[in-house]
């Protein structure tokens, strides 16, 4: 029954003993701590749950604004490089227009 399981990581919460520096909450920052260049700007990062929560926030994460903006540019830029690969290979754009 055990090999179908997903082992979870370990996680280290290492505090130096004579560092003593606090937060405005009043509590210990560790400076060993290992942090992602963006995770204060992901709102799924930390949150435990099931997938139905983890998709749920997938996609509020993927409706703002700087989503949608970020979302606009790469796919003009994915068009761009469509049209230049057409013309790399000859692509006659002809044939989409109607002949009288």
């Amino acid at each position: 029954m055990g090999a179908l399981i997903r082992r979870k990581n370990k996680k280290f919460d290492y505090n130096p003993r004579y560092y003593k520096n606090k937060n405005e909450d009043g509590e210990n920052i560790n400076p060993y701590k290992i942090k992602g260049k963006f995770d204060d700007f992901r709102n799924t990062l930390g949150k435990s749950g099931g997938l139905k929560s983890r998709f749920r926030l997938a996609v509020d994460d993927l409706k703002s604004e700087q989503s949608k903006t970020s979302i606009k540019i790469i796919s003009i830029t994915i068009a761009i490089l469509v049209l230049i690969f057409l013309f790399f290979i000859d692509f006659d754009l002809s044939i989409f227009t109607t002949k009288n």
